[in-house]
Protein backbone atom coordinates (compact mmCIF):
# COMPACT_ATOMS: atom_id res chain seq x y z
CA UNK A 1 0.00 0.00 0.00
CA UNK A 2 1.14 3.58 -1.15
CA UNK A 3 1.77 5.83 1.71
CA UNK A 4 2.53 10.04 1.91
CA UNK A 5 6.34 8.61 3.40
CA UNK A 6 8.52 8.31 0.78
CA UNK A 7 7.61 11.10 -1.23
CA UNK A 8 7.80 14.30 0.83
CA UNK A 9 10.66 16.82 -0.38
CA UNK A 10 13.09 18.91 1.76
CA UNK A 11 10.87 21.12 3.62
CA UNK A 12 12.40 24.53 2.74
CA UNK A 13 13.36 27.53 5.11
CA UNK A 14 10.18 29.44 4.61
CA UNK A 15 8.05 26.57 5.11
CA UNK A 16 9.47 25.44 8.71
CA UNK A 17 9.31 29.28 9.55
CA UNK A 18 5.70 29.69 8.71
CA UNK A 19 4.54 25.93 10.69
CA UNK A 20 6.56 27.37 13.61
CA UNK A 21 4.41 30.44 13.39
CA UNK A 22 1.51 28.23 13.39
CA UNK A 23 2.59 26.21 16.37
CA UNK A 24 3.41 29.29 17.89
CA UNK A 25 0.09 31.10 17.00
CA UNK A 26 -2.13 29.66 19.80
CA UNK A 27 0.14 30.98 22.44
CA UNK A 28 -0.77 34.14 21.68
CA UNK A 29 -5.16 33.66 22.00
CA UNK A 30 -6.13 35.76 24.94
CA UNK A 31 -6.42 33.73 28.40
CA UNK A 32 -7.46 34.49 31.76
CA UNK A 33 -4.06 35.18 33.69
CA UNK A 34 -4.65 32.48 36.14
CA UNK A 35 -5.00 29.69 33.06
CA UNK A 36 -1.69 31.37 31.50
CA UNK A 37 0.45 31.03 34.90
CA UNK A 38 -1.29 27.39 35.10
CA UNK A 39 -0.09 26.30 31.51
CA UNK A 40 3.40 27.54 32.81
CA UNK A 41 3.60 25.59 35.93
CA UNK A 42 1.98 22.68 34.49
CA UNK A 43 4.80 22.94 31.48
CA UNK A 44 7.36 23.45 34.12
CA UNK A 45 6.22 20.12 36.05
CA UNK A 46 6.39 18.25 32.91
CA UNK A 47 9.66 18.86 32.15
CA UNK A 48 10.95 18.41 35.55
CA UNK A 49 9.49 14.97 34.78
CA UNK A 50 11.03 14.18 31.72
CA UNK A 51 7.46 14.59 29.81
CA UNK A 52 7.21 16.21 26.83
CA UNK A 53 3.56 18.27 26.90
CA UNK A 54 1.66 19.36 23.89
CA UNK A 55 3.03 22.78 22.11
CA UNK A 56 1.21 25.72 21.84
CA UNK A 57 -0.38 24.68 18.55
CA UNK A 58 -1.20 21.56 19.44
CA UNK A 59 -3.29 23.05 22.70
CA UNK A 60 -4.87 25.69 20.29
CA UNK A 61 -6.27 22.92 18.25
CA UNK A 62 -7.13 20.82 21.05
CA UNK A 63 -9.17 23.96 22.21
CA UNK A 64 -10.41 24.66 18.69
CA UNK A 65 -12.07 20.96 18.15
CA UNK A 66 -13.52 20.33 21.53
CA UNK A 67 -15.08 23.69 21.02
CA UNK A 68 -16.25 22.63 17.68
CA UNK A 69 -18.14 20.03 18.58
CA UNK A 70 -19.32 21.55 21.93
CA UNK A 71 -18.17 18.57 23.97
CA UNK A 72 -19.79 17.54 27.03
CA UNK A 73 -17.45 14.81 27.87
CA UNK A 74 -14.07 14.23 26.61
CA UNK A 75 -11.91 11.07 27.54
CA UNK A 76 -7.71 11.56 27.69
CA UNK A 77 -5.58 8.96 27.42
CA UNK A 78 -2.20 10.67 28.86
CA UNK A 79 -2.56 12.64 31.38
CA UNK A 80 1.07 13.93 31.79
CA UNK A 81 0.56 17.05 34.11
CA UNK A 82 -2.59 18.43 32.70
CA UNK A 83 -1.54 20.94 29.89
CA UNK A 84 -3.00 19.02 27.44
CA UNK A 85 -6.43 19.03 29.63
CA UNK A 86 -6.36 22.43 30.66
CA UNK A 87 -6.43 23.48 26.42
CA UNK A 88 -8.98 20.67 26.46
CA UNK A 89 -11.20 22.11 29.14
CA UNK A 90 -10.94 25.70 27.73
CA UNK A 91 -12.25 24.36 24.93
CA UNK A 92 -15.36 22.48 26.29
CA UNK A 93 -18.30 23.26 27.73
CA UNK A 94 -18.73 24.83 31.25
CA UNK A 95 -20.62 21.78 32.11
CA UNK A 96 -18.09 19.21 30.30
CA UNK A 97 -16.39 16.81 32.11
CA UNK A 98 -12.68 15.38 31.20
CA UNK A 99 -11.66 11.44 32.37
CA UNK A 100 -8.14 11.31 31.86
CA UNK A 101 -6.24 8.15 32.22
CA UNK A 102 -2.88 7.80 33.03
CA UNK A 103 -0.52 4.84 34.54
CA UNK A 104 1.37 7.59 36.69
CA UNK A 105 -0.80 9.37 39.75
CA UNK A 106 1.83 10.82 40.88
CA UNK A 107 1.39 13.09 37.49
CA UNK A 108 -2.16 12.68 37.71
CA UNK A 109 -1.97 15.07 41.54
CA UNK A 110 0.35 17.35 39.58
CA UNK A 111 -2.12 17.20 36.72
CA UNK A 112 -5.47 18.53 39.71
CA UNK A 113 -3.57 21.36 40.92
CA UNK A 114 -2.90 22.92 37.66
CA UNK A 115 -6.79 22.36 37.31
CA UNK A 116 -7.36 23.72 39.99
CA UNK A 117 -4.68 26.71 39.62
CA UNK A 118 -6.34 27.23 36.15
CA UNK A 119 -10.07 27.97 37.38
CA UNK A 120 -11.64 24.80 36.99
CA UNK A 121 -13.92 23.52 39.40
CA UNK A 122 -12.97 20.11 40.96
CA UNK A 123 -15.95 18.35 39.20
CA UNK A 124 -14.73 19.35 36.01
CA UNK A 125 -12.30 16.34 35.29
CA UNK A 126 -12.14 13.16 36.28
CA UNK A 127 -9.03 11.20 37.19
CA UNK A 128 -8.95 7.36 36.25
CA UNK A 129 -5.50 6.45 37.15
CA UNK A 130 -4.16 2.75 35.61
CA UNK A 131 -3.36 1.53 32.18
CA UNK A 132 -5.96 3.15 29.17
CA UNK A 133 -6.49 -0.28 27.50
CA UNK A 134 -7.76 -1.79 31.22
CA UNK A 135 -9.79 1.65 32.09
CA UNK A 136 -11.25 2.31 28.31
CA UNK A 137 -13.34 -0.51 28.31
CA UNK A 138 -15.44 0.49 31.70
CA UNK A 139 -16.22 3.78 29.90
CA UNK A 140 -19.37 4.09 28.21
CA UNK A 141 -20.33 2.96 24.30
CA UNK A 142 -20.95 6.01 22.55
CA UNK A 143 -20.75 8.38 25.64
CA UNK A 144 -17.82 10.50 24.20
CA UNK A 145 -17.82 13.87 21.93
CA UNK A 146 -13.66 13.28 22.01
CA UNK A 147 -10.72 11.11 22.70
CA UNK A 148 -7.74 12.82 22.96
CA UNK A 149 -4.63 9.98 22.86
CA UNK A 150 -1.46 10.29 23.89
CA UNK A 151 -0.60 7.45 25.15
CA UNK A 152 1.73 4.87 24.09
CA UNK A 153 2.79 4.38 20.70
CA UNK A 154 2.49 1.05 20.42
CA UNK A 155 -1.10 0.75 21.66
CA UNK A 156 -1.83 3.48 19.13
CA UNK A 157 -4.47 0.80 16.89
CA UNK A 158 -5.94 -0.64 19.95
CA UNK A 159 -6.70 3.05 21.06
CA UNK A 160 -8.35 3.44 18.06
CA UNK A 161 -10.33 0.66 18.41
CA UNK A 162 -11.58 1.79 21.71
CA UNK A 163 -12.36 5.23 20.71
CA UNK A 164 -14.68 4.33 17.91
CA UNK A 165 -16.66 2.45 20.59
CA UNK A 166 -16.50 5.30 22.94
CA UNK A 167 -17.35 8.48 20.62
CA UNK A 168 -20.99 9.57 19.47
CA UNK A 169 -21.47 9.74 15.56
CA UNK A 170 -20.51 13.13 14.89
CA UNK A 171 -17.26 12.50 17.34
CA UNK A 172 -13.55 13.21 17.09
CA UNK A 173 -10.77 11.22 17.69
CA UNK A 174 -7.51 12.74 18.29
CA UNK A 175 -3.80 11.27 18.32
CA UNK A 176 -0.52 13.51 19.37
CA UNK A 177 2.80 13.23 18.42
CA UNK A 178 2.09 10.86 14.98
CA UNK A 179 5.42 12.55 13.04
CA UNK A 180 7.62 10.80 15.70
CA UNK A 181 9.92 14.01 15.19
CA UNK A 182 10.27 13.21 11.40
CA UNK A 183 11.03 9.53 11.70
CA UNK A 184 7.14 8.57 10.68
CA UNK A 185 8.14 10.08 6.73
CA UNK A 186 11.61 9.14 7.00
CA UNK A 187 13.23 6.27 4.74
CA UNK A 188 15.54 4.70 7.47
CA UNK A 189 14.71 1.76 9.49
CA UNK A 190 12.77 3.06 12.34
CA UNK A 191 11.43 1.03 15.72
CA UNK A 192 8.31 -0.76 16.14
CA UNK A 193 6.72 2.52 17.56
CA UNK A 194 7.06 4.30 14.24
CA UNK A 195 6.29 1.03 12.15
CA UNK A 196 3.11 1.39 14.39
CA UNK A 197 2.19 4.81 13.94
CA UNK A 198 2.39 4.33 10.29
CA UNK A 199 0.10 1.53 10.68
CA UNK A 200 -2.39 4.11 12.45
CA UNK A 201 -2.11 6.63 9.73
CA UNK A 202 -3.10 3.99 7.38
CA UNK A 203 -5.63 2.78 8.91
CA UNK A 204 -7.56 5.95 10.45
CA UNK A 205 -6.95 7.33 6.27
CA UNK A 206 -8.36 4.02 4.93
CA UNK A 207 -11.29 3.47 7.29
CA UNK A 208 -15.04 4.48 5.59
CA UNK A 209 -16.12 5.37 9.29
CA UNK A 210 -13.68 8.00 9.67
CA UNK A 211 -13.34 11.84 8.33
CA UNK A 212 -9.36 12.23 8.63
CA UNK A 213 -7.36 15.29 8.88
CA UNK A 214 -3.47 15.22 9.44
CA UNK A 215 -2.46 18.79 11.40
CA UNK A 216 1.05 20.15 10.85
CA UNK A 217 1.30 21.35 14.55
CA UNK A 218 3.35 20.40 17.36
CA UNK A 219 4.27 17.02 16.62
CA UNK A 220 1.54 16.32 14.37
CA UNK A 221 -1.97 15.64 15.74
CA UNK A 222 -4.43 13.06 13.29
CA UNK A 223 -7.48 14.08 13.68
CA UNK A 224 -10.76 12.18 12.25
CA UNK A 225 -14.41 12.40 12.72
CA UNK A 226 -16.70 9.56 13.31
CA UNK A 227 -19.21 9.13 10.42
CA UNK A 228 -22.49 9.04 11.28
CA UNK A 229 -23.98 4.86 10.60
Amino acid sequence: MRGPWGRERAITGNRQASWAFADAYGAGHAEHAERSAALRWAHDRAREAGLRPVSDGTGAALRLLAAAVDAKAVAEIGTGTGVSGIHLLHGMRPDGVLTTVDTEPECQQIARQAFRAAGFAGNRARFIPGHALDVLPRLADGGYDLVFCDGDRLESLEYLEESLRLLRPGGLVCFEGVFADGRTVDSAAQPAEVLRLRELLRTVRDSPSLLPSLLPVGDGLLCAVKREG
